[in-house]
């Protein structure tokens, strides 16, 4: 599987991590930056770029992290096609894949461990979108959302 993973400053050290865990598992990683400690770096410069791979399927799932979460899981959801969330626990990891088909978690490098990160990251990768017609349905009516946004 090919991973996305972007983060700024308040992720950095957290991103580092993961990317060493995701390779011994031998997933295929594209960075998206940051590749240097910044404190005056923006997440939006790392986790557009990273929802755009994402929506045009050149990673299969995403991986953004910021300080909180919460700017790179805003950030990356204003990208059409992208379903991302905000994950601090491993139930809302898989279930969001399974029920939602999310496609990018958003952790918070000041927020959660490396061993939650890390936890959280293998349920997210390795969950499978359900498929269920209850869970289409409820997609087919966000998706609509994205096109209504964009003057489709």
């Amino acid at each position: 599987m090919r991973i996305g993973i972007a983060c700024d400053h308040g992720g950095f050290n957290l991103k580092q991590e993961m990317k060493i865990r995701l390779k011994t598992l031998n997933f295929d990683i594209i960075d998206f930056g940051a590749s240097a400690m910044d404190d005056d770096d923006d997440y939006p410069d790392y986790v557009v770029p990273l929802g755009k791979a994402v929506s045009a399927k050149e990673v299969e799932r995403g991986i953004a992290i910021c300080g909180s979460g919460v700017g790179a899981s805003v950030a990356v959801n204003k990208i059409e096609g992208v379903r991302g969330a905000l994950i601090h626990d491993c139930f809302s990891a898989h279930q969001g894949v399974e029920d939602d088909n999310i496609n990018v978690i958003c952790l918070g490098g000041r927020v959660i461990g490396n061993e939650l990160a890390w936890e959280i990251v293998r349920t997210f990768l390795g969950a499978s979108f359900s498929g269920a017609e209850r869970h289409r349905r409820r997609l087919a009516k966000v998706a609509v959302l994205d096109h209504k946004e964009s003057g489709r």
